[in-house]
């Protein structure tokens, strides 16, 4: 759900962290608790290993000790901010097998994209490749759902202002959740850019509003953890 899908869907080179989200379940948390065993994975940070944590929202941090990926951080979650629940993320995924036939199952790439609205600068520019990315790939193949995609979620004033052109009966639907693509119309690229990072400065706020009531939870479970 992090880095490492970003990677497969083309639009990172490299990710030395794996985050993961899973279904809070007795027997999927048993195999995770397996997973970590073998993996020699320590709990880092705050909050601690319960499981409770994860069904409030917080991600549950790790530390690889195993010489096959030692050092590598492990980010374990079961819900995502502006993200439908568990089953339907797994419904949407995206599944792929590498050369030996390992299967590996991602955020399908629209959820990806909602995964990825947070306050962290450095996940916006992520956003804006992926969206690029999906674009390039398919564009000689439109359908609605991609057109649509494209035109809610993408972060380039060249595209939008295309997809705006080429079809103006998507462009009006998908106006009525992101009025900013009215700007589209007039082909402004300075107006669109002004819209687009106005967008993204609401969306930080909207994340950070999100998480300060678990990061207060955090403060108590900091404090003790220094006690010790």
């Amino acid at each position: 759900m992090g880095g490492q899908a970003c990677v497969f869907y083309g639009a990172a080179e490299f990710s030395r962290d794996c985050d993961i989200v899973i279904l809070v379940e007795a027997e999927n948390l048993q195999r995770l608790e397996a997973v970590l065993d073998e993996l020699q994975a320590e709990c880092i940070a705050v909050p601690p290993k319960d499981w409770s944590h994860l069904e409030r929202g917080h991600a549950i941090h790790f530390r690889c000790q195993h010489p096959q990926a030692s050092g590598i951080r492990l980010d374990v979650m079961s819900k995502l901010r502006g993200c439908d629940s568990f089953p339907a993320l797994w419904e949407r995924r995206t599944s792929v097998q590498d050369a030996d036939g390992v299967e590996f199952h991602l955020l399908g790439i629209e959820d990806l994209v909602k995964a990825k609205k947070t306050q962290r600068d450095k996940d916006w520019p992520m956003i804006r490749r992926l969206v690029d990315a999906h674009y390039l790939e398919f564009q000689s193949e439109p359908n609605e759902d991609r057109i649509l995609f494209w035109l809610k979620e993408s972060r380039t004033p060249e595209i939008l202002i295309k997809l705006g052109a080429e079809y103006p009966e998507l462009l009006r639907q998908a106006l009525k959740t992101r009025p900013l693509l009215v700007e589209t119309m007039s082909a402004s690229r300075s107006a669109l850019r002004s819209e687009l990072e106005k967008e993204r400065l609401a969306e930080m706020e909207n994340d950070a509003q999100y998480w300060r009531p678990l990061i207060r939870e955090l403060e108590p479970m900091r404090l003790n953890r220094r006690k010790k």
